[in-house]
């Protein structure tokens, strides 16, 4: 089975996503669902997904769930908790003992739009991450470079948790920049427990302009320092509209991984997310 591991759904209409203001994301300020997707899912041969969250709310999450359990492509939820809240163990056990709990997946919060850098390093914070792992939970990183020192952190403070880097950290492809990013990035992966989604490059490339072989070097150090078994596909969508749409997006993922054997490739398109999500595929 072929796997999107992280894309999203959200409607402007009935809730406010904070991070979706300006003209520049107009193309996407939408209502955007299952049905919207579902013919770009077919005609890539893509049969399961999961859906991440986008806003910090536990009602999206909920929502999440709801709409995993009505969609036959969905196989799990990445939704959110507030980390920080001492009861965290009891709000996780109340959504996985609810009717679609079992869709729930993993935890991400949206880290890189914290003000406080060092946030993932919180002494609050690292404890409401051991709970997501108790709770038999991945949790999903969402750094740019300058929060990676702390995810550094905080995985070493949990070896026990499985973590998923989103996005490879979004460096900054349009820049043509790989420092510090190739260096940190390359210092988490030393962490057997932490995988990587080989996902939204090209929003952080020239959308205008961008090509495959602007993102080779960026994947080509994901693949070299996480290695085939642990790095997945995701696609983004529909954030990635910004700079193509949803065969763009998994062409140049078949491109960047052209070199891997097939069986590597099945693991990044697939294999690889659902033993790590443990989908039930």
């Amino acid at each position: 089975m072929i796997i999107d591991s992280h894309h999203h759904f959200w409607n402007p209409e009935e809730r406010d996503y904070y991070w979706m203001g300006g003209d520049v994301l107009a193309p996407i300020r939408r209502p955007i669902g299952p049905e919207d997707m579902r013919p770009h899912l077919q005609a890539k041969g893509v049969e399961g997904t999961i859906i991440v969250q986008t806003v910090p709310t536990v009602e999206e999450t909920e929502e999440f769930l709801a709409t995993a359990a009505a969609t036959d492509f969905v196989k799990g939820v990445i939704g959110w908790v507030d980390l920080q809240d001492p009861k965290v163990h009891r709000v996780l056990a109340e959504i996985l003992s609810g009717p679609h709990g079992h869709y729930l997946k993993g935890i991400r919060h949206q880290a890189h739009d914290e003000e406080d850098k060092s946030w993932l390093a919180r002494p609050e914070v690292i404890q409401g991450i051991k709970a997501c792992g108790d709770a038999g939970l991945v949790y999903d990183l969402l750094p740019k470079e300058p929060e990676l020192p702390s995810c550094i952190t905080c995985v070493d403070a949990l070896p026990d948790v499985q973590f998923v880097l989103d996005h490879i950290a979004k460096p900054r492809i349009a820049e043509g920049a790989l420092e510090p990013w190739v260096d940190l990035v390359s210092e988490l992966a030393k962490r057997p427990n932490v995988a990587c989604k080989l996902s939204g490059m090209v929003t952080e490339a020239d959308w205008e302009n961008w090509t495959v072989d602007h993102l080779r070097q960026y994947a080509n150090v994901i693949l070299e320092v996480f290695g085939p078994d642990r790095v997945m596909f995701g696609s983004d969508w529909p954030v990635c509209l910004l700079a193509g749409d949803y065969a763009d997006i998994f062409e140049a993922a078949q491109s960047l991984t052209g070199t891997l054997s097939p069986e590597d490739q099945r693991k990044v398109f697939g294999q690889n997310a659902a033993r790590i999500y443990r989908l039930d595929v």
